[in-house]
């Protein structure tokens, strides 16, 4: 029984880790791909136009760096937080947006630019959840791989008389 909800953690796990990779690498690929779309739109942000190039410069290679933490799985909690931190960066950014002008446009890159600015909110929300679900889940098996490691004993080669 332990093991089975052990796997059915772990699997949902690999499900949010994968789902976050394919954001990230999709949104960060897009991005670099219309750049000059990208920069133009975090410049016409009255939130971001100050630091608008230091965004449009970083943000992929973040998102990047994000799928990298993901995949190697030391670092995954690491990246598992990050991501979550950058989910609701992200959301407090719409919802700025939300208080200052909804008619700009979405930075997002790829499809993800096409959502309003509600669907955004429900899109990062799902994210944030699975983020934090994620962060539970890594959690909580890292701490039962811990235990299982500690029920190992090392055999006793030394012969007694």
């Amino acid at each position: 029984m332990f093991k089975r909800i052990v796997m059915k953690k772990a699997t949902i796990l690999e499900g949010i880790v994968i789902l976050y990779i394919i954001l990230f690498l999709y949104t960060g690929i897009s991005k670099l791909i219309d750049y000059s779309v990208f920069t133009e739109q975090i410049a016409t942000s009255p939130l971001l136009a100050p630091v608008s190039k230091g965004i449009a410069l970083s943000l992929p290679w973040i998102e990047f760096l994000l799928v990298i933490l993901l995949i190697i799985p030391k670092w995954r909690l690491k990246g598992l937080y990050s991501s979550l931190g950058l989910m609701i960066a992200f959301t407090i950014y719409i919802l700025g947006i939300l208080l200052l002008n909804k008619e700009l446009p979405c930075s997002c890159g790829g499809v993800i630019s096409e959502l309003s600015w509600t669907q955004h909110i429900v899109f990062n929300g799902a994210f944030i959840a699975m983020g934090i679900i994620g962060i539970i889940f890594e959690r909580k098996l890292r701490q039962s791989n811990k235990h299982a490691l500690s029920l190992i004993k090392e055999p006793n080669w030394s012969v007694q008389p």
